[in-house]
């Protein structure tokens, strides 16, 4: 495993501004209140020339109770066990608190290299007085850094120097390591706010890249249950307080030898009940997860039913052309379960027929029953969702059924199909030439979509269809 480096600190320190600007990508939720951050968070880095591990923590409080204060601070202590050093970051505008100090001890007993960040000195007062307060908690030398501005990042780097593993072999000019900087202008990184964080990508390291997984529903379905419950781990916060979960936390998982990455969101509610700014920044997080993902699975209250929010998620999941998976969540306390479920599938068909068969299936997060049956179904329709039809076994079969059904005249003349060709997949996509595509109507284009999923198996997937027409060399 790489260098593993954990941000820590209390509340509202700049930790996630920090942990965004190192993995060059606006991961980690950022606001001005303290506490946005719960679940740690777990992402691939570059510093320089070094590739690392970067966790994101939850601010450190003196809680150890079951409050949420307390479950995140057991969620810090958990981040930091596999962790090979720790930037323990202050606020230099308002200095060293008794709460920097607790902490500060308790860091340095560990056995762990820790390197001490002055964070928010844009200026060189500010600088002055913040390291100076810092020197007194016995945590070395501190940097003053601004991790809003991009301030003391190479310094961060030479203090970790010491630390990094050593190559034992010497790499090649071709196995070099891809860096966003430009290691020789080190110096002109400083003050750098131009960088493009949502466009810098790491190059995926195993050839085979993981399913990735999105859990969404709305709140307190039981969506950081099931992670847990698949992980079979304390990854994430869980709680009877509903909107826990704020972050959209993405975590490895493997599965039949099937590699996964699982990524768990915030709770979706109606636009018109949002009104926290936080809170939108997490759906927006979610819909990001959603529209990234491969298998999107809808976690459902099985003590309540489906509602219009739920149908409102599916049809984003199913028009982003995403795998949807609706799992009814907490199925061992529902009474009268045949009934319960024949409303569920009756509402889910209504509600979603321009897709048929999609996957459903009941579970218990909390007990774990029937999440191997959810992953099948999930696998099954992931196969569908890759599925590659022939041309010339489209064509014969176009021909067939435009013989049984002909497309309506278009002014008087008809309307042929002349060609029709899958162009791609993952969802499915199909391209048929049409002498008048806008003379088409939707409800033969519907035809034409059921037609594809009941020949040819594509049940419970989104099937797309473009309708096009040929140049006119004599046009002009």
């Amino acid at each position: 495993m790489a260098f593993t480096v954990a941000i820590l600190g209390r509340p509202n320190v700049g930790k996630s501004t920090l942990f965004n600007r190192l993995c060059r990508k606006k991961l980690a939720i950022i606001d001005d209140r303290p506490g946005v951050t719960r679940d740690y968070r777990l992402h691939d880095a570059v510093l320089y020339d070094q590739k690392i591990k970067l966790i994101d923590t939850a601010g450190l409080e003196e809680k150890f109770d079951e409050s949420i204060e307390g479950r995140m601070r057991k969620q810090t202590e958990a981040a930091i066990e596999n962790a090979d050093a720790i930037l323990f970051m202050i606020d230099g505008r308002e200095g060293v608190n008794p709460l920097d100090e607790h902490f500060a001890d308790w860091v340095r007993r560990r056995d762990i290299p820790v390197v001490l960040c002055v964070n928010k000195c844009e200026n060189e007062h500010q600088a002055t007085a913040g390291v100076a307060e810092a020197y007194a908690l016995g945590l070395g030398e501190p940097i003053p850094i601004s991790s809003a501005h991009g301030h003391g990042i190479v310094d961060i780097y030479q203090a970790l120097l010491p630390y990094f593993p050593e190559d034992e072999d010497e790499t090649d000019e071709e196995d070099e390591i891809d860096n966003p900087f430009n290691v020789d202008d080190i110096d002109d990184l400083e003050g750098r706010e131009d960088l493009d964080f949502a466009e810098l990508e790491l190059d995926e390291e195993d050839e085979e890249k993981p399913i990735k997984v999105a859990i969404v529903g709305r709140p307190n379905a039981g969506k950081s249950t099931l992670v847990n419950a698949l992980l079979r781990e304390d990854r994430v916060m869980v709680g009877p307080e509903a909107g826990i979960t704020r972050d959209a936390i993405a975590v490895d998982w493997e599965f039949n030898g099937r590699k996964f990455k699982l990524v768990d969101t915030a709770g979706m509610r109606r636009k018109s009940k949002i009104t926290d700014a936080i809170e939108k920044m997490a759906v927006d997080d979610a819909l990001r997860a959603i529209r990234l993902a491969q298998i999107v699975i809808l976690m459902i209250d099985g003590k309540e039913s489906i509602d219009k929010q739920d149908l409102i998620i599916a049809s984003h999941v199913v028009k982003e052309g995403r795998i949807l998976v609706v799992a009814a969540n907490k199925w061992d306390d529902v009474p009268n379960r045949n009934e319960k479920r024949d409303d569920f599938l009756y509402r889910l068909e209504h509600g979603m027929s321009h897709i048929k068969g999609i996957p459903f299936q009941t579970i218990s997060a909390l007990n774990g029953k029937n999440l191997d049956k959810m992953m099948y179904s999930a696998l099954q329709a992931y196969e569908t969702w890759n599925k590659r039809v022939p041309t010339g076994k489209l064509n014969r079969w176009l021909e067939a059924i435009v013989s049984h059904h002909p497309p309506p005249l278009s002014q008087g003349r008809p309307n042929r199909l002349r060609y029709i060709t899958q162009i791609n997949t993952r969802p499915p996509t199909f391209a048929v030439w049409a002498g008048v595509p806008k003379d088409l109507p939707d409800s033969y284009r519907r035809y034409i979509v059921n037609s594809l999923r009941e020949d040819y198996g594509l049940m419970g997937v989104p099937v797309r269809l473009l309708v096009r027409t040929s140049k006119n060399p004599y046009a002009k």
